[in-house]
């Protein structure tokens, strides 16, 4: 590894994950019902063990907030956090198992307009969710992705909700923190080494931390208290490591509802990891492929660990990726050093942490989900036609009113439309000259071109010469033969001769 493009990309990308994924990893635990510090572990974990196994360049795993209401309902049902801990044990497993018959290929069929929706969604998401954080309202836990909340609250109500609390240090810590990054990334800037080595997080942060301490010390009206800043459990004052390492119960395993939990773990864990990563190859200015069979057991190995140790269970997560992607990350180092960051953080400097408002980082995550949802790409998708623009937008906005898996789902039911719709227009393409006609057999047809077949021949009147052509075809379903030697029966009472060409009846 060249030591000078990990000090200038890699690393600084890591300072800048490490960041945003501290509160994640905290907000995540808190709506599981799960011990804080098993997020904390989850992200720890997830980064160094699928950095160093997976073959995705870019991708960070950690806590997901698409399962935390598996988590939270999984923690109530078992009647306990250790019955739980088993599960992930064992959704590891399965995991492992899923990537040795090579399950990960299913992620090779994700639309490209529907991975791109779903960063788009993913963006507004992300600013829709933290203007109640910029503003001082931290009612809801950070990295929450879903529209309807587990407290009764929506996105929208969240927003309304938030400007009835207002905090006015918080809403100029976050207004300058977004400034910063806009002027940080600026040309006018670049042009000096330091705003090109020092990541603009970083800034904003210390900004955030500076402000703080100002108004503290000489503008009272506008200071911020802890709860709206960064909350870590503090390890040496609560008995050590040790205290927060909790194990597996496996006097549970003969419990059915675990090998569900388990079975359920996997799937939707692996699924959003598939979709994360599909959706990080895509950022890559690379274009690097991950390839997704190994991704898998990397995440099954990284889940067998979490659980064996007391953490939470991990995913590829888009919004920790994108961050590592955007910050000009270029290797899997980048991945594997912000978990030691982590790590070491929580250790050694976790009252340092404890300054960061959180109104600092919603000013970051609002900058990156700008980059994710900019206007340009929706211009670009409009300009490729309805059969791109529509799954892309129907998934934008299935993913912001639902949540991630419900909304690349509808995206991928509207992308398969148009694939069907196209097949059945250019699957058979029918000319005629006078009372001659050439119907021809473009590719491969199936039942599914059947209907169009039917309508194309109907329209032919009596007294002509049809030609059918099937030397473009590889594969021609029975039933279109079938329909094609009902056709050449009826056409004898109207006297209609047909040709065949490649099509074996």
């Amino acid at each position: 590894m060249n030591l000078k493009n990990y000090l200038s990309s890699d690393f600084t990308s890591s300072l800048v994950v490490f960041l945003v994924a501290v509160p994640l990893c905290l907000g995540i635990a808190l709506a599981s019902g799960a011990p804080l510090f098993a997020g904390i572990l989850g992200g720890i974990i997830g980064g160094i063990v699928v950095g160093a196994l997976s073959g995705s360049p870019l991708s960070i795993s950690g806590p997901a907030a698409g399962l935390t209401s598996i988590v939270a309902a999984s923690i109530l049902d078992l009647g306990s956090y250790e019955a739980f801990l088993l599960c992930v044990v064992l959704a590891g497993i399965f995991q492992i198992i899923m990537g040795f018959i090579k399950a990960g290929s299913i992620g090779h069929f994700f639309p490209a307009s529907v991975i791109k929706g779903m960063l788009a969604g993913i963006g507004l998401i992300l600013i829709l969710k933290q203007i109640p954080h910029a503003v001082g309202y931290d009612a809801d836990f950070e990295g929450d992705e879903s529209f309807f909340q587990l407290d009764g609250q929506n996105t929208f109500s969240e927003i309304l909700e938030a400007w009835e609390f207002l905090t006015p240090g918080a809403i100029v810590i976050a207004l300058l923190s977004i400034a910063l990054l806009v002027l940080w990334d600026s040309n006018l800037l670049k042009r000096f080494k330091f705003f090109r080595l020092v990541p603009a997080p970083l800034g904003a942060v210390f900004l955030g931390i500076s402000l703080n301490a100002l108004f503290i010390a000489a503008i009272p009206y506008l200071k911020i208290d802890q709860r709206h800043l960064v909350s870590l459990p503090l390890l040496f004052e609560s008995g050590g490591l040790s205290s927060f390492i909790v194990f597996p119960d496996f006097s549970m395993w003969q419990n059915p509802k675990i090998y569900y939990t388990a079975i359920t773990l996997a799937i939707v864990a692996s699924l959003q990891t598939l979709l994360s990563v599909e959706a990080c190859d895509k950022l890559d200015p690379y274009r690097r492929i991950t390839p997704l069979n190994r991704e898998l057991k990397a995440q099954g190995v990284a889940n067998f660990m979490s659980g064996m140790a007391g953490g939470l269970p991990v995913t590829s997560v888009i919004v920790r990726s994108s961050t590592n992607i955007n910050s000009g990350a270029r290797s899997k180092a980048s991945a594997i050093s912000h978990a030691i960051i982590l790590l070491l953080a929580v250790v050694i400097i976790p009252t340092i942490l404890q300054l960061i408002p959180l109104a600092c980082l919603a000013g970051i995550l609002i900058v990156i989900g700008y980059k994710l949802t900019n206007p340009s790409l929706y211009k670009d998708m409009h300009a490729k036609g309805l059969s791109q623009f529509l799954p892309f937008i129907t998934t934008v906005l299935a993913v912001t009113f639902t949540n991630l898996l419900q909304g690349v789902f509808m995206g991928i039911l509207v992308a398969v439309f148009f694939i069907l719709r196209t097949n059945f227009r250019e699957a058979i393409i029918m000319v005629n000259e006078g009372d001659s006609y050439l119907l021809t057999l473009t590719k491969d047809v199936s039942f599914l071109n059947k209907a169009n077949l039917r309508n194309k021949l109907q329209t032919i009147p009596g007294n002509s010469e049809v030609i059918i052509d099937g030397s473009q075809s590889h594969f021609i379903d029975h039933d279109i033969k079938e329909t094609i030697e009902d056709f050449i029966k009826e056409g004898m009472t109207r006297n209609i001769t047909v040709d065949l060409k490649k099509i074996p009846i």
